[in-house]
């Protein structure tokens, strides 16, 4: 279960951060409210995570994982600019979550 939470905690990171651009500073109501929410959602469920996954192996994942994710969501709906050195550092990041995942056994 404590997966489970991890992931809707990324998840909760990613809405939060992808309303948070859209909240234009908190001058928008609705994405500012959704931006607060998501977070506050997040770090419970990191939270509940860091029962019984490490906190770093957790927030190594949960920062890495979401890292990526904005600079997809960055890219494919707000037409951002990924060069060459963010995409080599990107693909840095998730080599080092694939490598915690398959190689650390404090991640079990």
């Amino acid at each position: 279960m404590h997966w489970i939470y991890l992931l809707l905690a990324i998840t909760s990171e990613i809405i939060a951060t992808t309303a948070l651009k859209n909240a234009d500073g908190f001058t928008k109501l609705v994405p500012s409210i959704v931006t607060l929410v998501g977070y506050t959602i997040s770090f419970f469920l990191l939270s509940l995570a860091l029962k019984s996954i490490p906190m770093g192996i957790a927030y190594a994942i949960w920062s890495g994982i979401g890292i990526v994710a904005i600079s997809i969501i960055g890219y494919v709906i707000h037409q951002q600019t990924l060069s060459t050195p963010v995409l080599i550092g990107i693909g840095f990041i998730i080599i080092g979550v694939i490598i915690i995942n398959l190689f650390s056994s404090t991640s079990l």
